[in-house]
């Protein structure tokens, strides 16, 4: 990590200076919206792009770094809300739906998966950031997933189909568009089956 820069305050190790470039980059995304630049994060924290560019390769990975980091609060807020949901099927529906409606509310929630946006994050779905994403709001719930039979290897196939979900809904919500009731209804038919236990997958298909 190179010390010069930094407006005269060189961070003290490469945490600090991710942590002050994800700060920047939340000034900026307040005040330019999800259009902002590198450049305008690398001029706030008096560095150069390239010092930036060193620990977010694009201006799309900051834009998703500093929204995860900034979405701990939708996430209490949805832990709350399916706080006495154990059952599995019924947790991972309601999750999907009640993040689908609380879009609108939430800024950089939205800029991770809003349309307009959705390129940002629909791109890297599958990777490591949306994944340890997706199980941070998995590992929220109540359910009890041992005991329903869900192993960890498990759990990131289920954190990858919720995202792909929400993905599809997010790119396109439907002619009209699924709400409320209607919407979970659909979920609850063709995505809580996915709920099953590989076990249980076996003996089905084993008949």
């Amino acid at each position: 990590m190179r010390t010069h820069g930094w407006s005269g305050a060189a961070p003290g190790d490469d945490d600090e200076a991710i942590a002050r470039i994800l700060a920047a980059a939340k000034a900026a995304i307040d005040r330019s919206g999800a259009e902002f630049t590198i450049a305008e994060v690398a001029r706030d924290l008096g560095v150069t792009r390239q010092t930036v560019y060193r620990y977010f390769p694009s201006a799309e990975a900051l834009l998703t770094a500093t929204a995860i980091a900034h979405t701990e609060q939708f996430l209490d807020v949805l832990a709350e809300h399916v706080h006495d949901l154990r059952d599995p099927a019924t947790a991972v529906v309601e999750g999907i739906a009640y993040t689908l409606e609380r879009l609108p509310q939430e800024k950089y929630l939205g800029l991770l998966l809003a349309p307009g946006r959705a390129g940002a994050f629909s791109a890297g779905v599958t990777s490591d950031t949306a994944m340890a994403f997706g199980r941070s709001i998995l590992r929220r719930y109540a359910v009890d997933w041992d005991a329903a039979g869900i192993s960890d290897t498990d759990l990131d196939g289920l954190v990858e189909h919720m995202l792909r979900i929400v993905q599809s809904f997010v790119i396109d919500p439907g002619r009209p568009p699924r709400t409320g009731r209607d919407l979970r209804d659909y979920l609850s038919t063709w995505v809580a089956p996915a709920l099953r236990t590989p076990r249980t997958q076996a003996e089905t298909l084993s008949r």
